[in-house]
């Protein structure tokens, strides 16, 4: 499938910035079953100062922005080439050992919530990959899709206990139950071409579990199924921070603004 993705993320300040860096993770990664046949990123009111790959493979753009502005575009366009893999990403690769996607963060810590959810799940199935899909199914169960009950910094523990979320709460859910359970599991954050609509505000977030003799596998909780064709994986990490498409500090005061507009299209 060749998918087509428009990304323009708009910040406003109501201050001059007299001077602020962004970290960009909006390279989609190279991989097999995904290529990038053509991928450009424009910014306005700034300027690339370099690029790296960080602890995760993730590709980062550093930006520095102009002296006092006011405003300040990102725009990343480009095609890529994806083939269905019903979610197995494959062998597991990078710098990073496996025990490493065991550890918790702060964003996906167990406590008391997540140990409540783990006993709800039947483990005697031998079938890992069955018995994940029952996790997820559980996650999205207890904390049903709803906007406007957490934030970015909203830990695993917390959206469980509101009991609502989004992408990233799920994501961040299922890591730190399948941690509990021994996998070593990551967070993805990425791209994906939506049945019912072309325009949208947001990118999206999954999870990935390895499991042995297979690899990785994805598991988009928020929808219930694994990544197809459909999904462009852009940054992994063990949580949203490691993953987070634009993450930045800027120094004076004043707030802002932010406008995504995102579309995803065949």
């Amino acid at each position: 499938m060749l998918l087509k993705i428009n990304h323009e993320t708009r910040y406003n300040y109501d201050k001059p910035v007299q001077y602020g860096l962004q970290q960009l993770r909006l390279r989609p990664k190279e991989r097999p079953g995904q290529r990038i046949l053509e991928w450009n990123i424009e910014i306005e009111g700034g300027s690339l100062e370099l690029s790296f790959e960080d602890q995760h493979s993730n590709h980062v753009d550093l930006i520095n922005i102009e002296r006092g502005r006011s405003e300040i575009v990102i725009r990343c366009t480009g095609e890529v080439e994806n083939t269905d893999g019903s979610g197995v990403i494959g062998t597991h690769g990078g710098f990073a050992p496996l025990w490493y996607f065991k550890r918790s963060t702060e964003l996906t810590k167990p406590g008391p919530e997540i140990s409540k959810l783990i006993k709800l799940l039947d483990q005697s199935d031998s079938d890992n990959i069955a018995m994940l899909h029952a996790l997820s199914a559980l996650v999205t169960d207890k904390v049903p899709y709803k906007t406007g009950t957490t934030d970015a910094e909203t830990t695993a523990e917390q959206a469980l206990k509101v009991g609502g979320g989004v992408c990233q709460d799920h994501a961040h859910i299922f890591c730190a139950a399948a941690r509990s359970l021994g996998f070593p599991a990551r967070y993805v954050s990425g791209y994906l071409m939506m049945s019912d609509r072309v325009d949208q505000d947001a990118t999206h977030a999954w999870a990935e579990v390895h499991i042995e003799h297979i690899g990785w596998v994805g598991f988009d909780v928020s929808n219930g199924y694994s990544p197809d064709e459909r999904y462009v994986r852009v940054a992994t990490g063990l949580d949203y921070r490691d993953a987070s498409p634009i993450t930045g500090l800027r120094y004076g005061a004043g707030s802002e603004d932010m406008i995504v507009s995102l579309q995803v299209q065949q």
